[in-house]
């Protein structure tokens, strides 16, 4: 066992049974895996039972060479240090979360006549802040509606009680275009000041309602006092307010401070969306991606997720209604699965949000992918000087030795990448000896001459591996077919890696980083390979038919027989008689057994 090798058994031998963390270090000392575990020793014991592990865990144990461990008191707390370490060390096979945005925060400043405004800094120095809200479009219109209410200052400067009153600042601009009311000369006294800082405030709690209840009782008063236009403009602000309580209030109000998770996942990735309800509103929304490096269960993303979302935006809900139980319950929460009624209906819309998202993620994927891919041929079309982008390229390479069984293979490459269901391998027929050249005409003649019958599809550009010869002998059957201004041709010579067109004297050099020359290197290497694969076993099979066939007595299809029940003709020597005859019967199974073994003695 691997364990042995490195002294990890009796490492493992000794570990506590108690909640801890895990970490695991490759030959360089490096931390590769950082896990949680309610029992450390069977935890950690798993990984080096080998049966149901999985192909990504398997790489994985053969990388470890050593594991430390941290005992903690309970599976919470060994979450809350797992979550820690991972974003610390930032393991290669631990979960990756696709997410290094910083967010942007609502920051009531303590200062003398408060300042509010929008921060992506988390500054420890007494000032109250909100947030933070993923998506920052909703800070700046929670911003843009609360400049629009309350005309607060946006200046720094200090406001104390006797710099305002010995007259030592002067009213600025935005004071005189309606901004600000002038605190900086005592036109509003804080006591006022600070109730319009409650209500907003409030309106960042998301209890919107207790504000416009506020105000509506100042627009009453203001109205039985005649003073009509400071009504009017509490009556503007009370539509504002009831507007965006409109626009956010998608559930009953009985419903209060909850979070809901839903979860999604495929092969490589898992998402999980988050609702924050606050006073019947969805106060935030906020979706993860989750990259699985190994096969974590989905109980554990889910915790990992919670956890890591709940910290984000400073969530302090008891009661949590998510899809499944996660695999860790955390002091204070309550989870809840809804089966009907309004919360299930909450679930349900955090489903559809994490299955947009999820959508939107994999159409991102496969923009990004087609991006590459028509640099990729656009870089080969222009270096290469094609009248077209090279979707089809096919490569041709001839192999024998000696002249011995000659054989040819043509790979096909399409958008860059190998289509091996359509790689075909060609023995030669028509040409006796090593003759490259002639090989090669065969070859190209029996291909696109059967393309152009089946109706098959033409490549965008045609590369033989070989020089002027061999793309001489490729133009000569091309020509013959009418194909020579159809498809584009090269030769790509091996030993200075020269590209040869028709036609030209000199070859083409491209620099050895050029992208096309990498790709064309790719392709006749692989259609190298593949020839030379094909080759051996050609050779592998006549030398095999060729030992069988020296034995007196044995036919054809007793060689076959012997081949398809021993696999090779090393376990037919090794065979016992008992073993000959079961497979073609005593009679035959004493000549080969006599051959074989007559011929050792």
């Amino acid at each position: 066992m691997a364990e042995d090798e490195f002294g990890l058994k009796e490492k493992v031998s000794k570990l506590p049974t108690t909640p801890g963390v895990y970490q695991f270090f490759d030959a360089n000392g490096v931390i590769i895996y950082i896990g949680k575990a309610k029992n450390l020793k069977n935890r950690v014991s798993s990984y080096f039972v080998k049966t149901n592990q999985t192909s990504k865990t398997m790489v994985l144990v053969r990388k470890i060479r050593d594991l430390k461990y941290i005992v903690v008191n309970t599976e919470e707390d060994a979450l809350l240090l797992e979550n820690n370490l991972i974003k610390k060390y930032k393991p290669r096979y631990n979960i990756l979360l696709k997410d290094d945005k910083t967010y942007p925060w609502i920051c009531i400043t303590k200062e003398a006549f408060p300042r509010v405004f929008t921060t992506r800094k988390f500054i420890r120095n007494g000032s109250e802040y909100f947030g933070p809200y993923t998506s920052a479009k909703y800070a700046n219109t929670l911003i843009s509606l609360i400049k629009s209410l309350y005309k607060l200052r946006t200046c720094n400067l200090s406001l104390n009680k006797s710099a305002v009153y010995s007259g030592k600042y002067k009213v600025c601009l935005e004071y005189h275009i309606g901004n600000c009311m002038g605190p900086c000369v005592g036109y509003v006294q804080e006591e006022e000041y600070m109730e319009y800082i409650a209500q907003i405030r409030n309106i960042l709690k998301g209890n919107i309602s207790s504000v416009i209840d506020f105000m509506t009782r100042k627009m009453k008063e203001y109205t039985i006092s005649l003073q009509f236009e400071k009504a009017q403009e509490m009556k503007e602000a009370i539509e504002a307010l009831k507007t965006h309580q409109t626009k956010s209030t998608i559930v009953s109000t009985s419903i209060n401070d909850i979070d809901v998770f839903s979860y999604l996942e495929d092969e490589k990735y898992a998402y999980v969306n988050y609702l924050r309800i606050v006073h019947g509103a969805v106060n935030q929304v906020h979706t993860i991606e989750l990259e699985k490096k190994l096969d974590e269960s989905k109980e554990s993303l889910l915790s990992f997720a919670i956890f890591e979302i709940r910290q984000l935006v400073n969530s302090r809900s008891r009661e949590v209604l998510v899809p499944f139980y996660p695999d860790v319950l955390m002091e204070g929460m309550n989870y809840a699965i809804p089966q009907r009624g309004e919360k299930k209906q909450l679930l349900e819309l955090s489903e559809r949000n994490v299955k947009f998202f999820k959508m939107d993620r994999e159409r991102q994927r496969g923009l990004r992918r087609q991006d590459s891919k028509l640099d990729l041929l656009n870089t080969i079309k222009n270096d290469l000087k094609l009248p077209r982008l090279p979707h089809r390229m096919e490569c041709f390479d001839n192999s024998n030795i000696q002249g011995t069984n000659p054989v040819a293979s043509c790979v096909v490459f399409i958008d860059g990448k190998p289509a091996k269901r359509e790689y075909r391998r060609f023995h030669v027929k028509t040409v006796i000896g090593a003759n490259d050249f002639a090989s090669m005409e065969e070859i190209l003649y029996r291909r696109y001459h059967r393309v152009l019958e089946e109706g098959g599809e033409l490549p965008d550009l045609i590369v033989v591996d070989g020089g002027k010869g061999q793309l001489s002998s490729a133009v000569a059957t091309l020509r013959k077919l009418d194909l020579l201004e159809r498809v584009p041709i090269i030769g790509l010579a091996k030993q200075m890696e020269e590209i040869y067109y028709p036609g030209d004297k000199d070859p083409y050099l491209l620099a050895k980083t050029s992208v096309a020359l990498k790709t064309l290197m790719h392709i006749r290497d692989e259609a190298h390979r593949f020839g030379i694969t094909f080759h051996r076993k050609l050779r592998e099979k006549k030398q095999t038919i060729s030992v069988l066939s020296e034995i007196k007595g044995i036919g054809e299809k007793t060689e076959v027989s012997l081949l398809q029940y021993f696999k090779s003709v090393n376990a037919i020597k090794e065979a016992s008689r008992e073993e000959l005859a079961k497979a073609i019967g005593p009679a035959k199974g004493n000549i080969v057994y006599d051959y074989f073994h007559s011929a050792v003695s």
